[in-house]
């Protein structure tokens, strides 16, 4: 593997300010439990194809300072997350430390699971990020390449995936 390249910490304010930004709902038919236990389980985003394996760092029970690893595009690109924001049940936000692939200076997420009555619940995604000087001219590219993550999470639902 390459060497690690540091990125810039982030807060709640990055959602609105970063110069990349994409949010996707889903309008779920099963509990936010259920939800919220697949997003934190260890085998989260496992339904994503670009995620290849999602990593836990930090012992249970996960809250503010926990860390994941992620290996993304077949290993082509690792990241280490730091997560900043933690309301257990209901929503998490994360910025990601270092990469192996130098294209952002900041990316963050923040997945928000929102009750519908019992047996329904809205999840809200949201990417945002600072692309670098190398990562700028590939932004089309990058943008496609992420919203697979939303297409692949209305699948695993069974939603329409035209998000």
């Amino acid at each position: 593997m390459g060497p690690w390249f540091k990125c810039q910490p982030v807060d709640e304010t990055f959602f609105a300010e970063a110069p990349l930004r994409l949010r996707a709902g889903f309008e779920i038919p099963r509990p936010a439990a259920e939800v919220w236990g697949e997003l934190t389980s260890d085998s989260a985003l496992h339904w994503c194809r670009i995620l290849n394996r999602v990593t836990w760092t930090s012992p249970r029970p996960f809250g503010v300072g926990t860390t994941r690893e992620v290996s993304a595009l077949g290993g082509a690109n690792k990241l280490r997350e730091h997560y900043f924001l933690w309301e257990e049940g209901r929503r998490h936000c994360f910025y990601v430390t270092e990469t192996t692939a130098p294209i952002v200076t900041s990316l963050a997420e923040d997945y928000a699971v929102e009750p519908r009555g019992e047996a329904a619940c809205r999840f809200t995604w949201t990417i945002a990020a600072r692309p670098s000087a190398i990562g700028r001219p590939g932004g089309a590219v990058n943008r496609t390449i992420l919203k697979t993550l939303f297409t692949d999470t209305a699948r695993h639902y069974g939603l329409d995936p035209a998000v």
